[in-house]
C-alpha cells in the first residue's frame, strides 16, 4: 500500500521546524541550557557552547564554567540562582563572561525553576543569548546623553547625577568641588564669533582634563562654566597644587585663526575636611559658588577657597 498522504503531510514539518528553530537560535546568538540541581550536571545546546568559546559536546563542569564569569557578574548570578531555588521565581540577568576563545562578551541569562512531583526544586533551565552589540549600542547612547557635544566633557545632567550619587553613597568618595568660569568669554564670543568662543571652550576643557587628571568628574555645566568633583582621598596640599596648575594653564593664550586669544579664569573651590565635614550635599555647590563669586569680585583671574584666603596665602 502507498503512504497515507495525510500522515505524510502531518509528519513532514517536524524536521523543518527543528531546522528553523536551530537557524533562528543561531541568528539570534541564542542557546538553551539546563542544570540538574542534585548533580549540578549541565546540558547545553550548541548555541551556548558557542557563547563560551567551547566546542559542541565538550565536557561541562559547573565550577569551571562559573569561573568564566567576570567577578561582579558571577556574584550577581549566584545570588539570583540561590534566590530562584529558594523562592521558585525565575530571573533575567545580563552578565559579562570571558570565553575560553575570543573576546569578552555580554550574555543575557533567562532562568526558570522546575520542581519534581513532590514539589522540591529539581532543575534550573532557560536561555543564554549574546547581547554584546546591544550593550555596546546602549553604552554609546548613554555616553552621548551624558557628554557635552562640543568639549566631550560630562554635561550638566551627568554632573548632577554624580553629585546625587556622591551624597547618597556609603563612602561619599568626594574630596571637594571646584567651579570655573572663563573670564571675558562673552567679549570673545560676541566680538570674534562663535568659532573663536568654541576654540576657547575646547582649549579650556583639555587644560582642565590635564590639570585634574585624578578627578572623579570634569564637566561643562553651562556656556563658559565648568565644574570638577575632586576624588577622595586627595589631600589638601595636592588639591592646592591642582588648583594652582589649573589657574596657570587657563591663563595661556588660545591659538585661533593665526592669532592668540587672551583668556583667563576665575576659580572657586570648596575643599571637604574628612574629619569635620558631613557628606557632600546641596550646600557643597552653594559654597563653591560663593568662592567663585569671591574670585570674580577680586578682579577675576583668581582662585578662592570657601572660608579661606586667596590660594597663594592658603598654600604658603
Amino acid at each position: 500500500m502507498g503512504q497515507d498522504p495525510v500522515s505524510a503531510v502531518a509528519l513532514s514539518p517536524d524536521p523543518l521546524r527543528a531546522r528553523l528553530h536551530a537557524e533562528a537560535a543561531r541568528l539570534a546568538r541564542l542557546g538553551a541550557w539546563e542544570c540538574d540541581l542534585a548533580t549540578e550536571r549541565l546540558t547545553w545546546t550548541e548555541g551556548v557552547y558557542d557563547l563560551f568559546g567551547l566546542g559542541a559536546g565538550a565536557p561541562l563542569r559547573r565550577s569551571e564554567i562559573v569561573g568564566l564569569y567576570e567577578e561582579a557578574s558571577r556574584g550577581a548570578m549566584e545570588r539570583l540562582r540561590a534566590e530562584a531555588i529558594r523562592t521558585g521565581r525565575g530571573f533575567v540577568l545580563d552578565a559579562l563572561i570571558r570565553p575560553r576563545r575570543g573576546e569578552e562578551r555580554w550574555i543575557r541569562i533567562g532562568a526558570e525553576l522546575a520542581r519534581d512531583a513532590e514539589g522540591r526544586p529539581e532543575r534550573l533551565y532557560g536561555y543564554k543569548q549574546d547581547v554584546t552589540a546591544e550593550r555596546e549600542a546602549l553604552e554609546r547612547l548613554r555616553h552621548l546623553a551624558e557628554r557635552d557635544h562640543l568639549t566631550g566633557l560630562a554635561n550638566r545632567a551627568a554632573f548632577d547625577a554624580r553629585c546625587r550619587a556622591a551624597a547618597a553613597g556609603p563612602d561619599r568618595g568626594v574630596a571637594g568641588l571646584v567651579l570655573i568660569d572663563l573670564d571675558r568669554f562673552k567679549a570673545i564670543n560676541d566680538g570674534l564669533g562663535h568659532a573663536a568662543g568654541d576654540a576657547c571652550l575646547r582649549a579650556a576643557s583639555e587644560r582642565l582634563r590635564h590639570a585634574f587628571a585624578d578627578a572623579a568628574l570634569v564637566a561643562r555645566i553651562g556656556g563658559d562654566e565648568f565644574a570638577v568633583l575632586l576624588r577622595a582621598p586627595l589631600g589638601r596640599r595636592r588639591i592646592l597644587r591642582m588648583l594652582a596648575r589649573a589657574s596657570a594653564a587657563l591663563c595661556r593664550p588660545v591659538p585661533w585663526n593665526g592669532t592668540a586669544l587672551a583668556v583667563s579664569a576665575s576659580i572657586g573651590a570648596r575643599i571637604l575636611d574628612p574629619g569635620r565635614d558631613r557628606a557632600p550635599g546641596a550646600e557643597l555647590f552653594a559654597e563653591a559658588d560663593a568662592a567663585l563669586y569671591a574670585a570674580k569680585a577680586a578682579g577675576r583671574n583668581a582662585v578662592r577657597i570657601f572660608g579661606e584666603a586667596e590660594i597663594r596665602a592658603a598654600s604658603g
